[in-house]
């Protein structure tokens, strides 16, 4: 990955659920990451991350920061929003408290960004539990992220080096997959996975393969419907730039792409995108929400509330994450410049 362009406004990585993985992880890819290429700034609380350094042995310098200010080199800074006590929290015992700590962490990444502040975002694991028992109305990241930027669109990509992923349905159930696939849902993935592709990772005409629902594609109906009801429909559809091509068997689409044929694959449900995606990509894989105004990336895993506070969080997720938001600032950058 390309990331040779060094932003002079810094990005900003959420601390998520404070008493989950995310405070370890930060931790350690400001440890283990070596000099980063592009600024990084943490939106969290400071005293959390001194308590989790102190309990794990890590000899992070760590520093109040705020907007505007430079980067101190060999530094972690820390822009603090909110008031938590690390004595009275727990490893893996999310509290309303801590669930409304990781929703202002996201509130201000994002108001940092509008205000010029920061060049983009990236997120480390909330607990979708905690934000429902701490009144929230999302189910997760992505829904609050697009109501805080007032988009109306969205998708989410899980992106590697060899594998990229979109996603038509997200988190439904198997049963309702197929009610919820459209001519216009498809069409308007694939337009937004081109835009994506030529934006934000310089491919200039992108190679998509959209997969079928059923097994085989459906085996001309004996198998479903789908595919010449929608899937089909919506390819011919699309006009725009790039080769898009389908529907192919979902059994095989995955090793085609890993291979070089297509640029990512478009799948219509959760688990089809993400069993073959994790299978490669599982400790470095980034998820990057398409439709946005602003860059957000985002670790590939959840708050790990069962391993939180005990040194065995993996960074390199975090890491990925951090490096692929910078390519899209720059990748950005450079296309405004011309």
């Amino acid at each position: 990955m390309n990331n040779d362009f060094v932003h002079t406004r810094p990005l900003g990585i959420t601390m998520g659920c404070p008493v989950g993985i995310g405070p370890e992880i930060i931790l350690k890819f400001f440890q283990e990451s070596g000099p980063c290429k592009n600024p990084v700034v943490v939106i969290g609380n400071l005293d959390i991350l001194k308590k989790t350094a102190d309990e794990l042995g890590l000899d992070n310098r760590i520093i109040s920061w705020a907007p505007g200010e430079r980067i101190v080199p060999d530094t972690l800074p820390v822009f603090t929003t909110g008031q938590l006590f690390p004595s009275k929290l727990k490893w893996g015992k999310p509290t309303i408290t801590t669930a409304r700590a990781m929703v202002h962490y996201i509130e201000q990444a994002v108001n940092l960004i509008q205000e010029g502040r920061l060049a983009g975002m990236v997120t480390c694991p909330i607990s979708k539990i905690a934000l429902q028992q701490a009144g929230s109305p999302f189910p997760g990241h992505t829904e609050m992220l697009a109501s805080l930027t007032k988009s109306r669109k969205f998708r989410m990509m899980m992106a590697g080096s060899r594998l990229k992923v979109v996603l038509v349905t997200i988190h439904e159930p198997i049963s309702r997959v197929s009610s919820l696939l459209s001519v216009e849902e498809i069409a308007d993935c694939i337009t937004m996975t081109v835009h994506s592709l030529q934006h934000d990772f310089g491919i200039r005409s992108p190679r998509i393969a959209v997969a079928g629902l059923n097994p085989h594609c459906g085996e001309g109906g004996m198998f479903g419907s789908e595919e010449e009801i929608c899937i089909t429909p919506a390819i011919s559809t699309y006009k725009g730039p790039g080769n898009i091509s389908g529907p192919w068997p979902p059994d095989t689409v995955f090793h085609r792409a890993v291979a070089g044929d297509f640029d990512a694959v478009i799948s219509m449900y959760h688990d089809q995108g993400l069993i073959p995606f994790k299978l490669l990509h599982f400790k470095d894989g980034v998820n990057v929400t398409l439709g946005l105004p602003i860059v957000r990336t985002s670790v590939d895993h959840g708050t790990a509330y069962d391993i939180a506070g005990r040194g065995l969080a993996d960074p390199a997720s975090l890491e990925a994450a951090v490096n692929m938001a910078g390519l899209i600032c720059a990748n950005r950058c450079e296309e405004a410049a011309l």
